[in-house]
């Protein structure tokens, strides 16, 4: 009789590392960086998290945009890393390559999909790493791992080389340990300097933040009056009117709806070996109704408007990344899927309104970090960025 085998905690994919020289020169010479297993490094294998993905994705000739861009900024790419199966997860937990490890907390998961990227950046292995975020999945790692991360506004960063899931909510954004890389990282993505002004008016989301533990509300308060303090000005709103369940529901609606389109050719083509959680996932996507998509469409318009009304020029919004800290590692299905839906009602509106959010780490209960974020207007992502690094300085 064999024993089976632990899976492996290596953010990195198992086999020779995926190393690529950048230039010599340039505004990131001398960083390094790591790429989430969504995204195509030339002549490597993207395999998404499964392993029959690459039966229908060929092996990529070119590099996706955005790493082409940091090469040629002179960063060095240093390997890929793993991602939960085909991106729908939130958690980190991936049946085929494992559960890479939270260094900030490693009896804990590290929060998903983008698991790798933001285990490697928390463990040192590379100075930055490269996500991708459609539910959550740079925000939810970047809290539970206590980094900065970035969900930029939809469309803004190049997703050219990159595996789709729900293009009307797919984002690539980055980690990083500290405020300085994650900005020089920004300016080059985006192709501007800092401005030259903070915010003027902090929104705090009272729902959003009455919705975390309390233990998350206590821990994230002083960071609350600092950023109030850095600003000047300070009042508390309702982010979601209607409710943040409602909101989850709709981009649930939505985002299953386009995962299941996505990937129904390759169900129909490969039957693939899927965790159980995943396949669950799209079979809900495909039962998704018309009535349901038009009900969640029309959500979406009055949750853009909403935001649109609520962050004018010069305004920001917080709020909790997560309701908890991560979860312990190796629970039972019964008991994640709950917390998947939690996490989700904090997550739901960055898919359904394209807006750009970073991730403030610095936070912690009992040793374990938790994340405050930021939002502002589509558009307005360097301002973010340049709140993050004003608040650590």
């Amino acid at each position: 009789m064999t024993t089976a085998q632990p899976l492996s905690t290596d953010p990195f994919l198992p086999g020779p590392r995926v190393r690529v020289a950048g230039s010599a020169t340039g505004p990131l010479a001398g960083l390094t960086f790591a790429v989430k297993d969504l995204i195509d490094v030339a002549d490597s294998p993207t395999a998404g998290g499964n392993p029959d993905w690459p039966r229908v994705y060929p092996t990529p000739t070119r590099h996706a945009g955005v790493v082409q861009t940091l090469l040629d900024a002179g960063a060095s790419a240093v390997g890929k890393t793993v991602t939960d199966e085909v991106s729908l997860g939130i958690l980190g937990e991936n049946a085929h390559d494992g559960t890479p490890l939270n260094p900030a907390a490693p009896d804990r998961v590290p929060g998903g999909s983008s698991s790798g990227s933001a285990s490697a950046v928390a463990a040192g292995a590379c100075d930055f790493a490269l996500g991708t975020d459609t539910g959550g999945s740079v925000r939810v790692p970047a809290s539970f791992c206590g980094l900065y991360g970035i969900r930029p506004t939809h469309g803004r960063i190049d997703f050219s080389g990159i595996c789709v899931q729900a293009p009307s909510s797919d984002t690539c954004g980055w980690f990083a340990r500290d405020a300085a890389t994650f900005a020089r990282v920004g300016e080059v993505l985006f192709g501007q300097g800092m401005p030259d002004r903070l915010p003027h008016t902090l929104l705090v989301a009272a729902d959003a933040l009455g919705f975390a533990d309390a233990a998350v509300q206590e821990a994230l308060a002083p960071q609350i009056e600092r950023l109030a303090a850095l600003i000047g000005n300070r009042r508390d709103v309702t982010l979601a009117p209607q409710g943040l369940s409602v909101w989850q529901r709709a981009q649930r609606v939505l985002q299953s709806s386009e995962a299941w389109q996505t990937f129904e050719p390759w169900l129909d083509a490969c039957n693939p070996r899927m965790a159980f959680s995943v396949a669950r996932s799209l079979i809900q996507g495909s039962m998704m109704t018309d009535a349901e998509r038009s009900a969640a469409s029309l959500m979406r318009i009055e949750a853009r408007a909403r935001l649109a009304r609520l962050l004018p020029p010069g305004t920001i919004l917080c709020l909790p990344t997560t309701p908890f800290p991560a979860p312990l590692r190796g629970l039972p299905l019964g008991a994640l899927h709950p917390l998947r839906e939690r996490i989700a009602c904090l997550t739901s509106h960055g898919g359904l309104t394209g807006v750009p959010q970073v991730n403030l780490p610095g936070a912690h209960v009992d040793g374990a970090p938790v994340g405050l974020s930021i939002l502002g207007a589509r558009g307005t992502d360097l301002d973010l960025i340049r709140l993050a690094v004003a608040l650590e300085g």
